[in-house]
């Protein structure tokens, strides 16, 4: 074998190296942020019983009220649901 077939099949053996572990990073970069993307549009989405603004369930506020939960998307609409409740009774 001659050195310049030698060196042309290093050349290519290097070329197909960089080209498999270029596709191997680049499927675990995707699986990741195929599952941080997957993870953030499955959090479920909860209505404001007082404004009715949707808000993600893990932003929102909680309200635990006659063994119901209730969530808020602010402070102000959850104390006006307790006001309101409140006079009802």
């Amino acid at each position: 074998m001659t050195p310049l077939k030698l060196v042309v099949l290093i050349i290519l053996f290097y070329i197909g190296y960089r080209l498999l572990t270029g596709i191997a990073k680049n499927k675990g970069d995707n699986k990741q942020s195929a599952e941080k993307s997957a993870s953030q549009a499955a959090e479920k989405l909860v209505e404001d019983p007082v404004c009715h603004t949707l808000v993600p369930q893990g932003q929102a506020l909680r309200l635990q009220h006659e063994d119901e939960i209730y969530y808020f998307c602010s402070e102000e609409c959850c104390n006006r649901f307790i006001r309101e409740k409140g006079e009802k009774k």
